[in-house]
């Protein structure tokens, strides 16, 4: 798979325990050097995704979104590093020296990506959560190169096509 191919999946989650699961899948996935940009409308389950992401990667104690510190490091079976970069400028986040967390043996999990995409590695995983009701998310997950498009077409196969 060419860098340049995507594969799409997307996934119904009615309550916070369905993005939980997928958080789930994702993080037993998860490989040193795995890079995730997580975008969505405010209060979309951005932060909760994070959480449950966190948790099943073996994190212990809480995890909140780094919105003030820019960027949180975390212990687990993989280390991780949470960053949010909605309050930084895409000449900021380059100074920042995010290539050596992209690039690194953790996983990053980028809260408000689509702010930094000419930083992103050309391979990575992109989340994006959508309202849809109280409870209810559309959650659209686009794998750019190996392993991610991989992963999607797990996610597919496990799930099936939902939309």
């Amino acid at each position: 798979m060419d860098i340049n191919d995507e594969t799409v999946f997307t996934y119904r989650s009615y309550s916070l325990q369905d993005t939980e699961l997928l958080a789930a899948a994702i993080a037993a996935a998860a490989t040193a050097g795995m890079v995730i940009g997580l975008d969505g409308d405010l209060g979309a389950g951005k932060t909760a995704f994070s959480q449950g992401f966190a948790r099943h990667l073996g994190v212990q104690g809480i995890v909140n979104s780094p919105t003030f510190t820019i960027i949180k490091e975390y212990d687990g079976r993989l280390p991780l590093y949470h960053m949010d970069v909605y309050r930084i400028s895409l000449q900021e986040a380059d100074e920042l020296g995010l290539d050596e967390y992209f690039y690194g043996q953790g996983v990053c999990l980028v809260e408000w990506s689509s702010i930094i995409t000419d930083l992103m590695p050309p391979r990575h995983l992109h989340i994006y959560m959508e309202t849809a009701g109280p409870e209810e998310r559309i959650i659209t997950i686009t794998g750019t190169g190996e392993p991610y498009g991989e992963l999607c077409r797990e996610l597919i196969q496990k799930w099936g096509k939902q939309g």
